[in-house]
This record gives structure tokens, C-alpha cells and sequence, in this order.
């Protein structure tokens, strides 16, 4: 899996790419985008860096900033997409807060199940199984931050 992902032979759902971050003692932007560290960092929407998940994940990511390595939250805009194959359940280490930009989801995490639409947000343990599935099979843009809790 890991030369598969390292060879651009498949997407990966930024959950698995989360413990193979931690793993790596790096932050997740770090891993996933090419910028220097930096003391300010401004990235236009021309110039950021998206990730396309398989179909199989549901989901698309915009890496907002990378400023540092060592950096304790991950600011992301995850494009879930209009009909995911699958509704598997993710977990990662980082504490995650999600606002909806527009769309609505369920936020399917532990044993509940959420509706959020447009300007609702939620912040929850990613070390929780969970999922965000698209309802009425239409896509939804949320901000998602990830924040590391060790």
C-alpha cells in the first residue's frame, strides 16, 4: 500500500495518510505538499495544492497551509463528492473541527449520526470511527481543521 501510494499507483483517504504522518513524526501538510517552512505562508487558490481521493474514499482535498513540520493544526477544504462507493468509517490521531461551506452531510461519528448544513460546525475526536456522506447525492465543501492533541 505504502509503494503504491508513494508511486501515485492509488489515492489514499487523508486518514490513512494521517497515521502514516504520525508515524513519520511529520504533520500531515507537511507530507502532502511541497512548500519550504516559513514564517508566513500565503497560498493563493491558483497555486494550492489538491488531493484527489479515489472513488472508493468519497472525498477531495485543497491543503489551505504548510507553514512548519512541526505545525499542530491542518487547515483543509474536503470536497465530498456527490456518490461515494463506500461509507467506510476513518480514524486518525489529530482532534478535527469541520465548518460547512455550503452542501449538507451527515456526520456519521462513534454511534451518531448528524445533519449539518450550510455554516454548521462540529468539532470531534478523530481517533472515533467516522464519515462524511453527502445527502440527496450532492456534493458539500467543508472546512476542516485538524488539530494535533499530543
Amino acid at each position: 500500500m505504502l509503494s503504491k501510494i508513494e508511486n501515485g499507483q492509488t489515492a489514499s483517504a487523508i486518514a490513512t495518510l494521517s497515521k502514516i504522518a504520525k508515524e513519520l513524526n511529520l504533520s500531515l501538510s507537511w507530507l502532502l505538499t511541497e512548500e519550504q517552512e516559513q514564517s508566513l505562508l500565503v497560498t493563493k487558490k491558483a497555486a494550492r495544492t489538491t488531493i484527489s481521493g479515489s472513488e472508493e474514499v468519497g472525498y477531495s482535498y485543497d491543503m489551505l497551509a504548510n507553514l512548519s513540520s512541526s505545525s499542530r493544526i491542518e487547515p483543509t477544504i474536503i470536497h465530498v463528492l456527490e456518490e461515494p462507493i463506500t461509507s467506510e468509517r476513518f480514524t486518525h490521531q489529530e482532534d478535527e473541527f469541520i465548518y460547512i461551506l455550503s452542501g449538507e452531510i451527515h456526520l456519521s461519528h462513534g454511534d451518531d449520526r448528524h445533519h449539518l448544513v450550510e455554516g454548521d460546525s462540529a468539532y470531534f475526536k478523530g481517533t472515533l470511527p467516522h464519515v462524511f456522506l453527502p445527502i440527496n447525492r450532492k456534493g458539500a465543501k467543508v472546512l476542516s481543521v485538524f488539530i494535533a492533541t499530543d
